[in-house]
């Protein structure tokens, strides 16, 4: 049973040097969005260490909402990030989505249905009635890429492990983020590296037991200059590697 004052859903939203997001009013958007709801909410900002004015940003859209938080957390990636707002988090479900909205906040209502049934329910782009807009050929390419060495490595039999839309019950989030080991550290970096701390989360999921549903979402391409394709394709075929051997050499517990 939920505790007295416990919200239903808690959103967070990880953040690294957000300037030009900002100028597109996407959080505006989810803010309307979940305002409209009927349940009791909150938001989560983490942000990633930001140095171009996004922490004094989102602490100005925070006073619009007592419901709405902010982590501020060093620079050490997307996953510490994610990980620090989905543990400050106080909800019965907590989801996680990209600060451009690439998957818009409403599709949402696509994951809701199969709480009942699962404690982790991913968007996916790749499964029958998904739909990818604009994105460009290569980078397609190599997502299939990936994630085919990801089914063979460490996650069979989900096709998109790295979309950034992902439902946990509150006790997976409690279970699985202070779990991580190949993304748990809070080490300080110098570049904007996301990785693929999504499948060492979904590695940990199967491994203790938890249910996963993936679901078809509509996702559209923002254009960015974060994506490295050769560089960050081989640290993240390292860092599959390196997860398997966290398992091998028993890290996880």
């Amino acid at each position: 049973m939920a505790e007295a004052g416990t919200p239903y859903l808690s959103v967070v939203v990880p953040s690294y040097n957000e300037s030009s997001n900002l100028a597109r009013a996407v959080l505006n958007e989810l803010l309307t969005y979940l305002q409209n709801q009927d349940y009791d909410w909150e938001l989560v900002l983490s942000d990633d260490g930001s140095t171009d004015g996004t922490p004094e940003q989102l602490a100005a859209f925070a006073q619009q909402d007592e419901r709405i938080q902010m982590v501020n957390n060093p620079h050490a990636g997307k996953g510490p990030t994610v990980a620090a707002g989905m543990l400050a988090a106080k909800g019965q479900w907590r989801l996680f989505t990209d600060f451009d909205q690439s998957t818009s906040i409403t599709e949402l209502e696509k994951l809701l249905p199969y709480i009942n049934d699962f404690q982790v329910v991913i968007g996916s782009r790749e499964i029958k009635g998904a739909v990818r807009d604009k994105e460009p050929f290569y980078r397609h390419l190599m997502g299939r890429g990936f994630n085919f060495l990801v089914r063979f490595l460490a996650v069979p039999n989900i096709q998109d492990t790295q979309c950034g839309f992902k439902l946990f019950s509150a006790e997976a989030t409690k279970t699985l983020f202070p779990r991580l080991h190949v993304y748990g550290s809070q080490q300080v970096r110098r570049d904007a590296f996301t990785g693929a701390f999504d499948v060492e989360l979904l590695f940990l999921a199967r491994k203790l037991g938890f249910k996963i549903k993936e679901v078809p979402i509509v996702w559209h391409h923002h254009a960015t200059d974060r994506v490295s394709p050769i560089k960050d394709s081989v640290r993240m075929l390292r860092d599959i590697v390196l997860i398997r051997w966290a398992h091998l050499t028993k890290k996880y517990r």
